[in-house]
C-alpha cells in the first residue's frame, strides 16, 4: 500500500501516475485531496468545471462530482479502462481522502516529484479545495 500526499501536486500529472500504478496492481491511498492544484487561470478552470457539473441532473446523470476527493477519483477513472474488469479491479484499489484520516496519520506519505508544482511554468493555478467550494461543495 502506498500513501500519496496530494499537497501541491498537479492534478492531471498525479492522476496519470496513479492510474499507471493501480493498473499494475498497486493499492494507493491519496490524502489531502483538497490541496491538489489545477494549472490554468482560475476563471477558466471554474467555468469549465461548472459546465461539467451542470451537464446532468442528479437523478438521470451524468453526474460530475463537486468534492475534491471525488474529483480526483473521477479524474483517475477517466485514465483507466473502467468499463472492463481489469479497470474496475484497478479502480477499487484507489482510495482518496480529504485531509488525513486517523488510520493513515502514522503512515509515511510520499510525494510525486514528476507532478510537483515546481514543474509549472506559470503562477496561474487553482487549489482544488477552493474550486470545490466555489462549485458548492461542503467537504
Amino acid at each position: 500500500m502506498t500513501v500519496i500526499d496530494a499537497n501541491n501536486l498537479i492534478l492531471g500529472r498525479m492522476a496519470s501516475t496513479i492510474a499507471q500504478r493501480i493498473l499494475n496492481g498497486e493499492e494507493i491511498k491519496v490524502i489531502n485531496a483538497e490541496k491538489a492544484i489545477i494549472s490554468g487561470r482560475k476563471d477558466t478552470t471554474f467555468d469549465r468545471y461548472k459546465a461539467y457539473a451542470a451537464r446532468g441532473s442528479r437523478e438521470f446523470g451524468p453526474r460530475f462530482p463537486r468534492r475534491p476527493d471525488q474529483i480526483i477519483a473521477r479524474t483517475v477513472r477517466g485514465m483507466i479502462p473502467h468499463t472492463k474488469t481489469t479497470g474496475r479491479e484497478a479502480y477499487n484499489r484507489l482510495k482518496v481522502y480529504v485531509g488525513v484520516p486517523p488510520e493513515l496519520s502514522k503512515e509515511q506519505a510520499i510525494t510525486l516529484s514528476d507532478a510537483s508544482i515546481t514543474r509549472l511554468s506559470t503562477s496561474n493555478y487553482t487549489v482544488l479545495g477552493d474550486l470545490s467550494k466555489r462549485l458548492g461543495s461542503k467537504f
